[in-house]
C-alpha cells in the first residue's frame, strides 16, 4: 500500500479533483433531470454531507475528542459505535 500524500502541491491537486467530479456529476445530474426541485434537493444533500463530514473530523477532533484522529469515515463509525457501547 502507497503511504499518506504529504505533499502539498499533491493534496491541492486532489482536491480540485474531487471538486471537479462533485461538479461534472451535478452537472450531468441536472442536465438529464432538470427541474428546479432537483437542483435544490442536490444543493440541500451536499450541504447536508459537508456538514456531517465537518462534524465528523473537526468538531469530534477538536471539541468532543482532541486526542482523537481518523483514518477515514470507517473509522469515524467504528469510534463513534465503540464509544456509545461504553458507560460514561
Amino acid at each position: 500500500m502507497l503511504g499518506d500524500i504529504r505533499n502539498p502541491k499533491l493534496l491541492y491537486i486532489k482536491g480540485g479533483l474531487m471538486l471537479l467530479v462533485g461538479l461534472m456529476a451535478s452537472a450531468l445530474l441536472l442536465t438529464l433531470h432538470f427541474d428546479w426541485m432537483t437542483a435544490i434537493l442536490l444543493a440541500t444533500a451536499v450541504w447536508g454531507f459537508c456538514r456531517a463530514y465537518y462534524f465528523a473530523f473537526y468538531v469530534i477532533e477538536h471539541y468532543i475528542d482532541p486526542g482523537r484522529k481518523y483514518a477515514g469515515l470507517i473509522d469515524f463509525v467504528k469510534y463513534s459505535l465503540g464509544k456509545r457501547q461504553k458507560p460514561h
